[in-house]
């Protein structure tokens, strides 16, 4: 912990940001900074392979701070084009501090750990994505030494004084053409550049990254056998599927496991590509489950 602390302090002094290079290395997707203890911080890979976290952390510099106050340890594996969503930890309440969402904490694939940990983060905290061996700061999120106030804003210099608030009690999404993550301090965030912000208490988008990291924003997910891509994701009134065989029935279940719609194709509807349609489908994170010629095979995909 205390050579990353000592080369985060290096980092700090540094005056201008640049990115890894395209589509290379893991980096912050989305950032959920809801009320009370909703916090949870989104990881994609942008990569063709499969990558495992347990060389990788993140670390918070709090409340200005120009050094980490306190890190996690990421555990697991990531697939290639895949998301890794850790949440806030608490799962009780005290009398200042109120245990995070148990929604929230069911679309995790990690909870964070007992207080000081970075998932008690807040608008005005800088957020980092920390490689352990070589070392390395592959992503930053807001401006290490910084403390804007509540919150960074949208006018110049983005504190809290002007402008508009955008990381405190708000979801920011990383938007699709970014391909890799700031490796240096900036010398201002603003962070309406490379995030898009939704209201607080938002989640429906987490669970799946849209990047045109993955071929063409398609996002791609299946069997040695029975391939499919899945495009625009997130989605709205429709989603359309291409698979390598003829398609016979495409299913849609919500994160409860409820098939919550379905259309199946005759022998003379068959076809590798369809739209299915998502009209009357609400918001949220769905499973979408492909049955070809091939096999079965699903991907998750988010419905705005």
């Amino acid at each position: 912990m205390k050579k990353i602390l000592l080369a985060i302090f290096s980092l700090g002094m540094a005056s201008s940001a640049f990115s890894q290079a395209a589509c290379s290395e893991l980096f912050f997707s989305e950032i959920v900074e809801g009320t009370g203890n909703n916090k949870a911080i989104e990881i994609y890979n942008p990569t063709a392979n499969p990558v495992a976290l347990s060389n990788y952390r993140i670390v918070r510099c709090s409340n200005g701070s120009s050094i980490g106050t306190d890190s996690l340890q990421l555990t697991g594996t990531v697939a290639a084009h895949d998301v890794w969503i850790v949440a806030n930890g608490q799962t009780t309440s005290s009398a200042n501090s109120p245990a995070c969402d148990t929604a929230l904490q069911n679309m995790a694939d990690q909870l964070g750990g007992a207080y000081p940990d970075p998932l008690y983060e807040n608008g005005n905290d800088a957020i980092l994505l920390v490689k352990i061996s070589p070392y390395s700061v592959i992503d930053i999120f807001g401006k290490i030494g910084e403390n804007p106030g509540q919150s960074w804003s949208d006018v110049f210099p983005y504190t809290d004084a002007q402008g508009t608030w955008w990381t405190k009690d708000h979801t920011l999404i990383r938007k699709s053409t970014v391909t890799g993550g700031n490796m240096v301090n900036p010398t201002a965030f603003n962070v309406t550049t490379e995030w898009d912000s939704l209201p607080v208490n938002t989640w429906s988008n987490l669970g799946v990254h849209n990047s045109t990291c993955s071929a063409s924003g398609i996002f791609e997910n299946g069997n040695a056998s029975a391939k499919i891509s899945v495009y625009p994701n997130p989605a709205e009134n429709f989603i359309n599927v291409n698979a390598n065989s003829m398609i016979t029935e495409i299913r849609l279940y919500n994160m409860f496991g409820e098939l919550v719609s379905d259309r199946s194709y005759g022998k003379g509807e068959m076809d590798p590509f369809h739209t299915f349609d998502l009209n009357g489908i609400s918001s949220g994170l769905y499973l979408l489950e492909v049955r070809s010629l091939n096999g079965i095979t699903s991907a998750k995909i988010s419905v705005r």
